[in-house]
């Protein structure tokens, strides 16, 4: 009879959550877009979505190397955004995405 694993694999364990609010040029520059590619490069799940006051905000769940590697890339962004400020938290994940979508903000 073969021993049963009984603890989570390691990745399950260590997946945290980053949420961002980027500043700057970062909307009608492709901004969202090019964050969308380097997130499913990175193999990273959640959203990207532009704020009503020119912001974009990032949620994103991955290993903590993963999410790294994300928020390096937010400071630069797209090749014609002008990152001035990036506002950042780490969490628990959440599990609660499939995958990296860009989301669009409805206005009332």
């Amino acid at each position: 009879m073969s021993e049963i694993e009984t603890h989570p694999p390691k990745q399950i364990l260590t997946k945290q959550r980053l949420h961002a609010i980027v500043s700057g040029r970062v909307q009608g520059v492709s901004y969202r877009y090019f964050t969308q590619q380097k997130a499913c490069t990175l193999d990273v799940t959640g959203y990207v979505c532009n704020q009503p006051d020119g912001s974009v905000e990032v949620v994103a769940e991955g290993t903590p190397e993963q999410l790294r590697q994300l928020l390096n890339f937010l400071y630069r962004g797209s090749p014609a955004a002008q990152v001035d400020r990036v506002v950042h938290d780490f969490s628990e994940a959440t599990n609660e995405y499939l995958s990296f979508t860009i989301r669009y903000f409805i206005v009332d």
